[in-house]
C-alpha cells in the first residue's frame, strides 16, 4: 500500500518537475553580433507563457488524478 501511494505520487510529480526543469534553464542563444535570437522557445516571449504553462502542467496533473481514478487505484481498499 505504501508503495503504491509513492507510485502514484512520483508519477505525478516527474512529469511537472521535467516540464519545470525544462523552463527554468537559463539560455539565451546570440548571433555572432551579440543580438539575441529568440529561436529556442518562443513561449517565453509571450505575454500568455506562464499562464499557459501553469494551465498545462494543471492538464496534466488532472488528467493523470483521472486515469488513477479510472483504474482504481486512488482507492483506498
Amino acid at each position: 500500500e505504501v508503495m503504491k501511494v509513492l507510485t502514484i505520487i512520483s508519477s505525478i510529480f516527474i512529469p511537472l518537475s521535467f516540464v519545470v526543469g525544462l523552463y527554468g534553464m537559463n539560455f539565451q542563444p546570440e548571433d555572432q553580433h551579440g543580438h539575441k535570437l529568440p529561436l529556442n522557445m518562443p513561449e517565453l516571449y509571450t505575454p500568455l507563457g506562464y499562464p499557459i504553462l501553469i494551465a498545462v502542467l494543471t492538464l496534466i496533473v488532472i488528467g493523470q488524478l483521472y486515469y488513477f481514478w479510472r483504474k482504481g487505484w486512488l482507492s483506498s481498499d
